[in-house]
Parts: C-alpha cells; sequence; structure tokens
C-alpha cells in the first residue's frame, strides 16, 4: 500500500465542506504500519458481504503504541469523517445518546453570571447537530470529561429554577450519536473505564451492525459508514479488563505492541530528522527494556514511541543523552524511587547506559569535527 492509497467504501457519498475537514490529512511524517495495512484491506474485502462486514474494530495495547494514529490513518484511507470520544469512570446514559436542554428565555439569561451566558448561547446559536459536549469545550476551553460534568451541572440548574414558565425543549446530541447517524470514523477511547453497566449497555446495543440508539426524540439506526475504532491501553494489575460484551461485537482486534527496532528509528528519523543510526538503535534498545520491564515489574506507566520521539528530538537540540533519559522517559513510567532503581538496573545490566555514553561522546567528536 503506498502512503496515499485510498479504500473508498462508498464512492457514490458527497461530504459537505465541514464533513471533508474532518477527515483526517496524513502528515508526510506518517509511516504506513503492517496493521494500517491489513485493517484497510480487511474492510475494504469485507464492505459488502452482510453479516461478513467489519465495521468494529479493536486496537489494544500501551499508550503511545499508535492506536489513535492508526485510528486517524484510517479515516484517511476510507475518506470518512474522523471524531473521538474519551469515556471516562463516571459517564451516563445522556454522555451516550445526548441531553435534552431546556430554551432559556432571554430575561433568564440577563439575570446568570457570564459565563453561564457565554455556555447558553453557544447552544442556543449551535447548527442542532453539534454535540453538546464539543460545544462546550469550544466555548469554554474545556476538556471533554469537564464538558460532560458541566452538561449535568445545567440540566439540574435549568430543573430548579423554571420559574414556574412553560419550557420549551431541544435535543441536543452526543459526538457518538453524531457519528452514528452521519457515517463517520469514531474512536472510542477507554470504554473498560465506564463503571455503569447501563452506559455499557447502550454502547453494546449500538454497536451492533443493525444497530440503531433509542433517542427521546426519536429511534435512530446505525449508518451503513459507521466504522468504530475502540482504543484500549493494555491492561495493567488492578485495571478492568475491557467489557465481554463489548468485545464480543468487534470484527477485528490488533495486539498494539512497539514496532520494530527498525521501523522505530524510521519513524523517529521521520518525525525529528535525527539521523545518527547508532544513537537511535541504542535509544530503541532502552525504549524496549524499559517497556519490558515496567510490565514484567507491574508498574503503570510506559515507555511508548511517544517517548522515544521526544528523547530523540531533544538529542538532536543538544540536550545530554542521559540526563533527557529521566525527563522524556523514565519518569513518564514513573517518579517513585524503587521502581526507577529496577529501571536504570534493567539498563545496566545490559549493558546500555554504557553503550549510550559511548555513543554520545562519538556523536559530540562528529559535530566538533564539522563545525568550522
Amino acid at each position: 500500500m503506498t502512503e496515499n492509497e485510498k479504500y473508498p467504501l462508498s464512492p457514490d457519498r458527497q461530504l459537505t465542506d465541514a464533513e471533508k475537514k474532518l477527515v483526517w490529512k496524513k502528515p508526510s511524517t506518517h509511516q504506513v504500519s503492517e496493521e494500517e495495512q491489513r485493517i484497510s484491506r480487511e474492510i475494504k474485502r469485507n464492505w459488502n458481504r452482510g453479516e461478513m462486514k467489519i465495521a468494529n474494530i479493536l486496537l489494544e495495547g500501551d499508550a503511545g503504541s499508535g492506536k489513535t494514529q492508526l485510528a486517524k490513518a484510517l479515516s484517511a484511507n476510507f475518506g470518512l469523517p474522523y471524531t473521538k470520544v474519551t469515556c471516562f469512570a463516571d459517564m451516563d446514559k445522556s454522555d451516550i445518546i445526548g441531553a435534552i436542554l431546556p430554551v432559556i428565555s432571554s430575561e433568564r439569561l440577563e439575570k446568570m453570571e457570564p459565563a453561564e451566558q457565554t455556555v447558553w448561547k453557544a447552544l442556543y446559536e449551535s447548527d442542532g447537530f453539534q454535540s453538546i459536549s464539543e460545544i462546550l469545550m469550544d466555548a469554554l476551553g474545556i476538556s471533554q470529561e469537564q464538558a460532560a460534568l458541566k452538561m449535568k451541572q445545567l440540566l439540574k440548574q435549568a430543573a430548579e429554577n423554571t420559574d414556574g414558565e412553560a419550557i420549551e425543549y431541544r435535543f441536543y446530541p452526543s459526538e457518538i450519536v453524531r457519528a452514528y447517524q452521519k457515517g463517520y470514523l469514531l474512536e472510542i477511547q477507554e470504554p473498560n473505564v465506564i463503571r455503569d453497566a447501563a452506559v455499557l449497555m447502550a454502547l453494546n446495543s449500538a454497536l451492533e451492525l443493525d444497530g440503531s440508539i433509542n433517542l427521546p426524540t426519536q429511534i435512530i439506526h446505525r449508518h451503513p459508514d459507521f466504522i468504530a475504532v475502540i482504543t484500549t491501553n493494555r491492561s495493567y494489575a488492578g485495571t478492568r479488563p475491557l467489557n465481554e460484551a463489548l468485545r464480543d461485537r468487534v470484527q477485528h482486534t490488533e495486539k498494539m505492541d512497539l514496532p520494530t527496532k527498525e521501523i522505530m528509528i524510521e519513524r523517529v528519523i521521520a518525525k525529528t530528522g535525527f539521523q545518527d543510526g547508532k544513537l537511535l538503535g541504542i535509544l530503541a534498545d532502552m525504549i524496549m527494556v524499559l517497556d519490558r520491564t515496567a510490565r514484567a515489574n507491574a508498574i503503570k506507566g510506559v515507555a511508548g514511541m511517544r517517548s522515544f520521539f521526544y528523547w530523540a528530538d531533544a538529542i538532536a537540540g543538544g540536550a545530554s543523552a542521559k540526563e533527557s533519559l529521566y525527563h522524556k522517559v523514565i519518569y513518564k513510567i514513573t517518579t517513585d524511587s524503587e521502581e526507577i532503581k529496577l529501571l536504570e538496573e534493567a539498563l545496566k545490566n545490559h549493558g546500555l547506559f554504557a553503550s549510550l555514553e559511548e555513543a554520545e561522546a562519538e556523536l559530540k567528536k562528529n559535530e566538533n569535527l564539522t563545525t568550522p
């Protein structure tokens, strides 16, 4: 598959200008992975095969293993608008389907605090099919979880302050409903953190290939182009496994590990422009050893590609390789002294500290030789 190869699923479909902007554009640094090729071909091959259709994907792996990047790449390959929802422990059904909110009179609005007025005006000025969380995130500059909490405050506030007047209501769908009804590629991040069984049941029902969602205003059916990409971090001790019913609705799963050493180096060179292959090889070895050691000792942090990118970039900018190892990699894994000792011992036992010092000294020597 070439970098820009497309897999059109519904060639006759016309996207709006707003939807075209949501289709992910691959940057020049994007490296096509085996997982991307495999998923793209499988979805395209099975797209018109009825019950054999593949439209729910699970990407399970460590943080920084490229799950979201892969979900976005699928958006580019299929020409589908990309959007996402980040799940959190206290999600309720309104976060899955949306919320009915009152249309407050201008007189009542004027009595509210400026921040509250900003929220309500943003809601009323929306097109009616933008998700409420997205509206609140844009208006207030807050996270998705904060937007969900804010929405619950609005609902409570509206119910308590009607002043006895007749209230008109308007339905604001969730991001899930918007993607589901309009046929987008939706990344559902970390559904395994959801506590409420009723929320999981609603999500499970929606992910059936012929599924539907019961809204307060209507029943909507799954758009034939809707693709759900579920991304979860690999379980560590004490974390909740992915709901079995949800896992059962997935038609294709990828175990997302760190890529091979060679691919790791290729991606870092493409991303940072840092060309020292010998030093990058040692950094990659250290990342892999730290990753294995963290998992073997149930240390919750991970050493992934993101850490590798920022570490290599810091060295390219003149930072000490050993000093930046802690700020870019180890402290992202843990700041616990005993756990840090375990990680350091693993690197020493593999002779990687010595190799790092030798490679960095060689890099500085070469830089001095080329400096006029």
